[in-house]
C-alpha cells in the first residue's frame, strides 16, 4: 500500500499536512483557562511536538521508553503523543476515570517511566499507586497542580543544540516499529496491552481516507476519549486529509460546542446517538396540536426509510416535506452543516440508522477493535455502498471471513496488531498460525457483501435446555422503549431468559406527571406496579421479534444508573457483563427463585 506520508510514521502526518494543506486551525480546544477556542496552526503543532521531543531527550528519555498520557481530550494530548513518538518512545494512553488498581497494573506491566496527567484529580490516583510502581520517575500535569511539574517544564527544557540527536533518532524509526500500547478495558478479565505499530494505524488512516468523503475545509468535533483507538485514529485521519479538529469541552457541553463549531463530521458511539434521539423525542412530546401530529408523522416516515436508501419516488416526495417541516430543525440542532456521522464501538440500532439518514443526517456504522487500529469495515457515503443494520464493506486491503463452526469473524490486514504486550500465549490464541486474527465477534454477510455483527462469542450463552441465546440483538431492540435506559439480558444455564433493566428516570418522571401518577423517588419508581406493567407492555411487544427461547420472560428494575465511573460500562459504553452479573447476583437468584412464568416482573 502506498501511504504517501513521508517516511510513513505517525509523527510525519503533521509534516504531510504542512506540505499539502496547512491550516490555521488544525487543532483547537477550550482548555487552559481561557473563554474562547485555542487554535493551533499546522506549523504550531510541529513546533510544539518538537519541543516535547527535545525536552524529553534533555530529561533523559529515549527510544523504547514507555510514557503514559492520562487526560481528557485537549490539544496537549496530541502534542505530547507526537513528541513521544518522535523520540522512538512508546506512548501508553489511559482513561482518567480508570481505577487506581488499573493504573498500578498498567504502570508495572508496561514499565512506564513518565506520566502526563490532566489535573489534580488524576494526579491523586497516580500518586497513590506510585510507591508500588518503581519504574515511574516523573509526573507532569497539563493543569497546575501543587507539588508536581507543569507539562511546560518539558517544552521549556527543549534544547536546540540536541536537535541533531532528535533527527538521528527520527531517521532510525521504522514504520513497523511499535508506536503505542493500548490497554483494553474489555468487558471481562484483566486489561491486555494491545501493541500497535506506526504502520498499523497509518495504514488504517489511509484505507479509510480512500473510501470516506473528506475535504481540506472540513471541521470535526471530537468528544469520544482520544485515548481510545477509534477517536485517536480519527484525529490522525483529519490531520492527514487536511481537516481541522475541535476538541469538545466535555460531554455536557457538546450541544454548546456544536453551535460554535458547526461541525461537518463527528465520530460517536450508539449510546450517544440514542441520547440525541431521546432529547429530540422529548422536544416532540412537548408539542401540541398540528405541530405534534406533523412531528409524529415525520418520525414514522423516517422509520420506513429503506436500508440502502432505495426509496420510491412517492416516499422521497413525502420525505422532502418532512425534512423541510421537521428534520431541518434536527439538522440545525447539530450545527446545520453535518455531512456525516460515523458510529462505531458497538451496534447501532437499525431504527436510529433509518431515522437519522431520513432526517438528512447521514449516519454510517463501521466496525473494528483496538487490535485492528481500529477499522476493519465501514459503510460508505456513496450510493449502493451502505446498508443500515450492517457495518458495511471491508476496507480495501482487509480480508474478512466467517468461521464455519461458531460464525466468528476472522480478519487479516496491515492494520492488525503485532499482539499483546508481555502475553505471548494470548497472542497465539488471538492470531492463528495462518495469520487470521480472531475478533471474538459473531457475524454474517448480508447480500454477500455487507458485514453484519450479531453478537460476541463470549456473550452468547446457553439456557439449561441447551439452546443458544445471543443477548445483543435483544438488548438493542428493547432499548427502543422510552422507558428503558439500559438493559442486560441474563439466563445462562437457566430455564428461561430474563433481564436487568435500568429505567429511564428522566422520561419516567415526565410520564408520571402526565399520567398524574405520584412517584417522587427512584425507589418509588422501581417498586411501582403501574410502571412495571407499562414496561412489560413494551417488552412483550418487542419479544415478538424473537423466537420463543430468546424472549424475555421476567425482568427486574434496578435503582442504579450504570456508568463508566461506577464500573458497569466500558469507556465506549458497552456493558461489562461480568461486573454486572457479580453486582446483581442476589437479584438474579431472586428472579429465578420464582418459577411462575405468569409473573413477568419482580
Amino acid at each position: 500500500m502506498e501511504l504517501k506520508v513521508l517516511k510513513n510514521r505517525l509523527f510525519d502526518i503533521p509534516k504531510y499536512q504542512l506540505q499539502n494543506h496547512p491550516r490555521k486551525d488544525a487543532l483547537c480546544d477550550k482548555k487552559g483557562g481561557g473563554e474562547g477556542w485555542r487554535k493551533y496552526s499546522t506549523e504550531q503543532i510541529i513546533e510544539t511536538a518538537d519541543k516535547v521531543s527535545l525536552g524529553l531527550l534533555k530529561k533523559g528519555y529515549g527510544p523504547k521508553d514507555k510514557i503514559a498520557i492520562i487526560s481528557y481530550n485537549r490539544t496537549e494530548w496530541t502534542f505530547t503523543d507526537l513528541g513521544i513518538l518522535q523520540i522512538g518512545a512508546v506512548d501508553v494512553p489511559m482513561y482518567p476515570n480508570m481505577s487506581e488498581e488499573n493504573y498500578r497494573y498498567i504502570f508495572n506491566d508496561a514499565q512506564v517511566k513518565a506520566v502526563f496527567v490532566e489535573n489534580g484529580d488524576v494526579y491523586k490516583k497516580v500518586a497513590n499507586v506510585m510507591p508500588d510502581c518503581p519504574t515511574v520517575q516523573e509526573v507532569f500535569s497539563y493543569d497546575e497542580v501543587e507539588g508536581i511539574s507543569l507539562w511546560s517544564e518539558v517544552t521549556d527544557a527543549a534544547d536546540e543544540s540536541i536537535r541533531p540527536k532528535l533527527e538521528r533518532i527520527e531517521d532510525s524509526i521504522d514504520t513497523q516499529d511499535l508506536a503505542t500500547v493500548i490497554y483494553t478495558s474489555g468487558t471481562t478479565g484483566e486489561p491486555k496491552g494491545v501493541m500497535l505499530t506506526h504502520y498499523n494505524i497509518l495504514s488504517d488512516v489511509v484505507m479509510v481516507s480512500n473510501v470516506e468523503p473528506h475535504s481540506k475545509d472540513d471541521r470535526m468535533l471530537s468528544f469520544l476519549p482520544v485515548c481510545h483507538i477509534f477517536e485517536r485514529t480519527a484525529i490522525y485521519f483529519y490531520m492527514y486529509v487536511g481537516g481541522s479538529v475541535y476538541f469538545a469541552e466535555s460531554i455536557e457541553k457538546i450541544a454548546d460546542n456544536i453551535k460554535e463549531v458547526h461541525p461537518n463530521y463527528f465520530t460517536t458511539v450508539p449510546r450517544v446517538m440514542e441520547k440525541i434521539f431521546d432529547k429530540i423525542m422529548e422536544v416532540g412530546r412537548e408539542l401540541t396540536g398540528i405541530k405534534k401530529m406533523i412531528f409524529g408523522w415525520a418520525v414514522v416516515l423516517g422509520n420506513q426509510f429503506h436500508p440502502k436508501g432505495e426509496n420510491s419516488a412517492w416516499y422521497n416526495f413525502k420525505l422532502a416535506i418532512a425534512r423541510k417541516l421537521v428534520f431541518s430543525k434536527w439538522q440545525e440542532a447539530l450545527g446545520g452543516e453535518i455531512k456525516g456521522i460515523i458510529s462505531g464501538a458497538a451496534a447501532l440500532q437499525p431504527r436510529l440508522g433509518r431515522i437519522f439518514n431520513a432526517a438528512g443526517l447521514p449516519t454510517k456504522s463501521g466496525y473494528g477493535l483496538t487490535e485492528t487500529s481500529p477499522v476493519l469495515a465501514c459503510n460508505r457515503f456513496t450510493k449502493g455502498d451502505w446498508y443500515i443494520g450492517t457495518v458495511g464493506l471491508p476496507l480495501e486491503e482487509v480480508q474478512i471471513k466467517i468461521d464455519e463452526e461458531m460464525g466468528e469473524i476472522l480478519a487479516k490486514g496491515p492494520n492488525i496488531t503485532k499482539g499483546y504486550y508481555n502475553r505471548p500465549e494470548d497472542t497465539k490464541k488471538a492470531i492463528d498460525e495462518e495469520g487470521w486474527f480472531h475478533t471474538g465477534d459473531i457475524g454474517e454477510w448480508v447480500e454477500g457483501r455487507f458485514l453484519k455483527i450479531t453478537d460476541r462469542v463470549k456473550e452468547v450463552f446457553k439456557t439449561s435446555g441447551g439452546k443458544f441465546v445471543a443477548p445483543l440483538p435483544i438488548e438493542n431492540k428493547m432499548k427502543e422503549s422510552y422507558f428503558i435506559e439500559n438493559i442486560m439480558v441474563v439466563g445462562e444455564n437457566r430455564r428461561f431468559v430474563s433481564a436487568l433493566i435500568v429505567p429511564n428516570f428522566e422520561f419516567i418522571k415526565k410520564w408520571c406527571k402526565k399520567k398524574c401518577i405520584e412517584l417522587k423517588t427512584f425507589g418509588d419508581m422501581i417498586k411501582s406496579e403501574v410502571l412495571k406493567k407499562r414496561i412489560w407492555e413494551d417488552i412483550d411487544k418487542y419479544n415478538q421479534h424473537f423466537g420463543k427461547i430468546q424472549q424475555i420472560k421476567k425482568f427486574v428494575l434496578v435503582p442504579d444508573e450504570w456508568s463508566v465511573e461506577t464500573g458497569e460500562l466500558t469507556p465506549t459504553l458497552k456493558l461489562k457483563r461480568r461486573i454486572i452479573l457479580k453486582k446483581y447476583a442476589d437479584v438474579i437468584e431472586d428472579i429465578y427463585a420464582d418459577t411462575n412464568l405468569e409473573t413477568h416482573y419482580k
